[in-house]
């Protein structure tokens, strides 16, 4: 599990594209690196959307947006173009990341239990330490690059 002042992964995974992402790729930057729990259900978009809306601010203040779930590049690609996302998703199929920084395990819904991704962002500085975590309790979905900036 990644916690704070951890140093986080450089290769990430591969992209929507099959491209691989490394965050050595994005030198300089702070990388926002967001999971989530699927392409295209309601909260997911919003956040993605939200992000997409203010991602001039995001570039200007230092970020490079990138986003993580377990779905397949299929899923991502027909996500990011339907909603014109300017950032990379990473296609987390099996598991690797979403285990190495804890954000998979047992979630709840109408009373069913199933395995599946906490909402959560991690805030990378450049030289790769986890400087902040926006855990799944605090996530604003429709607010999401206010809470990145802030």
């Amino acid at each position: 599990m990644i916690n704070l002042n951890d140093k986080a992964p450089d290769y990430l995974g591969t992209d929507e594209n099959g491209r691989e992402i490394r965050r050595s790729d994005f030198p300089g930057k702070t990388i926002a690196l967001y999971f989530y729990p699927k392409d295209s259900t309601s909260g997911c978009t919003a956040q993605a959307c939200n992000l997409r809306d203010n991602y001039d601010a995001l570039l200007a203040a230092g970020y490079q947006v990138i986003g993580v779930s377990v779905d397949p590049p299929e899923a991502h690609k027909k996500f990011r173009d339907k909603n014109a996302l300017p950032f990379p998703l990473v296609s987390d199929t099996d598991h690797r990341l979403v285990e190495e920084f804890g954000v998979w395990g047992e979630k709840s819904m109408y009373g069913r239990k199933y395995m599946g991704t906490f909402r959560t962002t991690f805030i990378i500085s450049p030289d790769g330490t986890v400087e902040r975590i926006i855990g799944p309790k605090q996530v604003k979905t429709k607010d999401h690059a206010a809470q990145i900036l802030g």
